[in-house]
């Protein structure tokens, strides 16, 4: 079964900042083997104490056409650093929170905000025995919500207990509320830690 957009939105997708990340990785680790190998000295003792790129290699580009390699040399690099920068502001670009749009009948439009829908779910958690905060954010996209929610629970508190209270209680209600069958929800639990007693 595919995932949904709604179910991939609750964990914000970071797959592709992973890839490259592995296989800049990768590179980097090809790249500082080779210059181990060739440091070490097995590809002859010669070779080891000339510089990583060799002087004949230097030679045999400017006796092609010096110009051609520096304008790829440039091209590329600001091809590389026009890609880092997007990456850059990519990663750093803030999550969208989707409106939920319940009717779109013209004349009779009937659209939940974000805000509201992850302020009327936080204070339902937070009415739950055993919760003392809570933080909502509505993900997904207007066709298929999605909530993200992060809980802090009291010393002490039954965590079973508050999970069915939440299925039965917040989730359904939000469910009913927003006429959908299902609605994905991520949930992070943190438990509360006991005080600090000062010794004297």
């Amino acid at each position: 079964m595919s995932k949904s957009a709604s179910a991939r939105a609750l964990a914000r997708s970071q797959g592709a900042e992973r890839s490259l990340t592995f296989v800049t990785g990768l590179l980097a680790l090809f790249a500082g083997t080779a210059v181990l190998v060739l440091g070490v000295g097995w590809f002859g003792t010669y070779r080891a104490r000339r510089p990583v790129l060799d002087p004949a290699v230097t030679e045999w580009l400017a006796a092609r056409e010096p110009v051609v390699p520096r304008v790829i040399a440039i091209v590329a690099g600001l091809v590389l650093l026009g890609f880092g920068l997007w990456w850059f502001f990519r990663s750093l670009r803030p999550e969208p929170k989707p409106d939920l749009h319940l009717d779109r009948t013209q004349g009779h439009a009937l659209t939940v905000t974000a805000g509201a829908l992850s302020a009327a779910v936080r204070a339902d958690t937070e009415s739950v025995d055993g919760v003392t905060k809570a933080k909502v954010r509505s993900v997904g996209d207007p066709g298929e919500p999605a909530l993200r929610l992060q809980i802090w629970l009291r010393e002490g508190t039954d965590l079973r207990r508050v999970w069915q209270d939440l299925d039965a209680q917040v989730l359904a209600r939000a469910r009913t509320a927003l006429g959908v069958e299902t609605l994905p929800v991520a949930v992070r639990i943190e438990l509360g830690a006991s005080p600090r007693q000062r010794v004297r």
